[in-house]
């Protein structure tokens, strides 16, 4: 790495709050506690709903959500407290057996399933009605928001807020859907990286079939389960490593840069006038 890619990594460091070792336990409790403030505060919330995939993201949201309202209950004598974890197939899941074996190491209060394809496929051919053609690239970013949308109707339902996986390693590069599963209430994962959520899953005793899987976003129909790292052009450790201030090769400085700087509109609020960072 040169001079100039080292600042760049200090500042995007510091913007992602990004700690070079963490204390697993210490960060299970601070995302816990979290949850749990953010409920007692926001009086009249009672439910947190979070999509589960099978991968390490949301098995780690999921486990530590259902942490959050168990000990709630508890602590309050208030059963109204739950999690629901939500399947969200598009037609039958290739990885079925991974999202229910993270449903089965969750072990959520109650569990839902919405097959998003129906609505999916409706959306895909009104859209096309006018004449467009949607590409399986723009069809999986759907897939995304449609999932999103019954996760908000659910926990409209249920006096609930809706539980994002965001974390550092999908924060820098910008690697979720806006207004996709980048939609979200609260992301008790914000802060970590992709090394660091493992530590986590290590911690809290996740089976280390969960803990191993290859991360993929799975949204393309004509690229099933292709992994986030060859979408990104570099590897999870790299990204890691960059994180945490460690030095990496200058071409996947570069690549990890690239990706922070043309995504920033996607760890921005919607674009006011009074707004300029989009000039740079």
């Amino acid at each position: 790495m040169n001079a100039e890619q080292r600042t760049i990594q200090r500042e995007i460091i510091d913007a992602l709050r990004v700690q070079q070792e963490i204390d697993p336990a210490m960060e299970v409790r601070r995302s816990v506690d979290f949850m749990k403030a953010y409920l007692r505060h926001n009086q009249g919330l009672t439910t947190l709903v979070l999509g589960i995939s099978g991968g390490q993201d949301s098995t780690l949201a999921g486990k530590l959500t259902q942490q959050a309202v168990s000990e709630l209950r508890e602590e309050t004598e208030n059963q109204a407290y739950q999690f629901i974890a939500v399947r969200l197939p598009y037609g039958e899941q290739a990885d079925e057996a991974d999202a229910m074996a993270a449903i089965d190491f969750i072990q959520p209060d109650r569990t839902e399933r919405v097959n998003i394809k129906a609505a999916t496929d409706a959306m895909v051919t009104a859209v096309n009605a006018n004449g467009e053609t949607l590409s399986d690239f723009n069809k999986g970013n759907l897939k995304a928001r449609e999932r999103m949308i019954a996760q908000f109707a659910i926990a409209g339902a249920h006096h609930g807020v809706v539980i994002g996986t965001d974390h550092a390693a999908e924060a820098v590069t910008g690697f979720y859907t806006k207004f996709g599963d980048g939609a979200a209430d609260i992301t008790p994962l914000w802060r970590l990286d992709k090394r660091q959520g493992r530590e986590l899953l290590e911690y809290l005793g996740a089976p280390a079939a969960l803990i191993e899987k290859t991360p993929t976003a799975d949204l393309e129909d004509d690229r099933p389960a292709l992994p986030d790292e060859v979408a990104l052009g570099v590897s999870y450790p790299e990204i890691d490593a960059f994180l945490e201030g460690k030095d990496v090769s200058e071409h996947a400085a570069a690549v990890i840069e690239d990706w922070y700087h043309k995504t920033e509109h996607k760890r921005h609020m919607p674009i006011t006038v009074y707004d300029d960072f989009w000039k740079n």
